[in-house]
């Protein structure tokens, strides 16, 4: 028996979300991107390969929680000799700390189909909390006759908090590598069978 879109989405005061279950990100649909100024003017923005995202939808949408483990090897600039760098002990120190993980503790609704997940990023061994914005775009039925739904997700560290200090001054002025950088997250994931 198949199970309709319609089955897998529920309104909760007067807003749509996910059925409750175990939703998790399909890989070939689903990106987790870095994104840091080089420079002070220009972006450099970096895909993660490798992502494993999982949400766990509660019957009460503020208990709901999502888990996230990133190969940190697998991110990719498009450039060999900048990725080279990112994967040295200056950055990401690959060989030692070879997974990012994310957390949330808490999840808030904002309004409408936003919502707030407080959490903790452990980036090179140090965990920090880390607040994510999250919006749902919905759930839809792919050409394949999947069910998926569709969140987007953006937050924004400082690198320095988990000890990536390098850097290098500019002649002009400022530094070649902002301290800060964007995270932004496409997932469609799909509902797990029970």
């Amino acid at each position: 028996m198949s199970t309709t879109a319609a089955e897998l989405t529920r309104t909760v005061d007067g807003v749509e979300l996910p059925a409750p279950g175990t939703w998790k990100a399909d890989p070939a649909h689903t990106s987790v991107e870095a994104v840091a100024k080089h420079m002070m003017i220009t972006k450099v923005r970096g895909r993660v390969g490798e992502a494993s995202i999982v949400a766990h939808i509660d019957e009460d949408p503020t208990r709901s929680r999502v888990e996230a483990t990133l190969q940190a090897g697998s991110l990719s600039t498009n450039n060999e000799q900048r990725d080279g760098h990112l994967m040295s002990d200056d950055f990401l120190a690959v060989e030692r700390f070879p997974e990012i993980k994310y957390r949330s503790t808490s999840l808030e609704h904002l309004g409408g189909n936003r919502w707030r997940a407080d959490g903790e990023l452990t980036l090179r061994d140090v965990t920090r909390p880390v607040a994510l914005d999250i919006e749902f775009g919905g759930v839809g039925r792919s050409p394949f006759g999947h069910t998926v739904a569709f969140f987007a997700g953006r937050a924004e560290i400082n690198r320095e908090d988990f000890g990536i200090t390098w850097n290098q001054a500019l002649e002009t002025g400022g530094v070649l590598v902002s301290k800060t950088a964007k995270i932004e997250i496409e997932a469609q994931l799909t509902r797990a069978e029970a």
